[in-house]
């Protein structure tokens, strides 16, 4: 099986799905990454051309502590927008990876850059087995399921701060110190994120949401929350493929 995670920045990969990737991993999934923008904003020190560098450089040594296949991001911050373009060349990475399961954030978050790259992503992996539809650059069109998940966003609410309710709690108990270790490589966003949201520790802030996504499973002291997209244009039937890949530490509850 065949993983790929669709996400905006550099860190949000680690932030919000990062656990779930390790557990999968050793489950035996193979785990591709992309970081849509390149987090050329993200700081109040270095030129975007410096920080972009830095951040790709974290991006990698955070991937290769476990062995995730990365691809390179696509746009500058700020620049992640619904069009043509950037949904052609995501589409060419889908194509390309050929995954089973799709993982990407939530369409309802605090910001534009987060919200631009969900939409993106689903109509990336919807687009891949349309032949008539042209990647930049060019790959044939495939036509294998990829069930499409959605993290909880930062903020566990949507931009009008009503709050988004997991369907589907993944325990990452086993797997949260290094879930730390994997976001603690992108050493250059403290020092921004302290200045800018007045986080005290953005590894504490980590683990802060783990918990209190763990709280609302009932079940789980740390756990990541997912939403399924509609399987229609994506997998033949309705199915929960993370569920079965996970078993016990993976606990889906029914729709309201």
């Amino acid at each position: 099986m065949t993983v790929l995670a669709i996400c905006c920045h550099p860190d949000d990969m680690e932030m919000m799905m990062g656990g779930t990737l390790l557990l999968l991993k050793q489950a035996g999934c193979a785990i591709h990454t992309i970081n849509i923008a390149n987090g050329c904003v993200g700081s109040a020190e270095h030129r975007p051309q410096e920080i972009a560098a830095i951040r790709w450089a974290e991006a990698q040594a955070s991937a290769a502590r476990n062995g995730f296949i990365i691809h390179e991001s696509l746009v500058d911050d700020l620049g992640v927008f619904y069009e043509q373009t950037l949904i052609k060349r995501v589409t060419a990475l889908v194509r390309k990876v050929k995954p089973d399961l799709v993982f990407t954030q939530s369409l309802e978050d605090y910001m534009e850059d987060h919200m631009n790259t969900a939409r993106v992503a689903v109509t990336a992996t919807f687009s891949r087995g349309i032949e008539s539809y042209r990647s930049i650059p060019d790959e044939s069109a495939i036509f294998e399921d990829a069930m499409l998940y959605h993290a909880t966003p930062h903020t566990l609410t949507d931009m009008m701060r009503r709050p988004i309710v997991p369907e589907i709690f993944v325990d990452i108990g086993s797997v949260l110190e290094e879930k730390t270790r994997m976001l603690a490589c992108h050493e250059s966003q403290k020092a921004w994120l302290d200045t800018t949201q007045g986080f005290d520790s953005y590894l504490a802030t980590m683990r802060d949401i783990a918990e209190r996504v763990g709280t609302m499973s009932g079940s789980f002291r740390w756990a990541e929350g997912w939403r399924r997209h509609s399987h229609v244009g994506f997998t033949r039937q309705d199915c929960n493929p993370l569920a079965e890949l996970l078993g016990g530490s993976c606990m889906t509850l029914p729709l309201a």
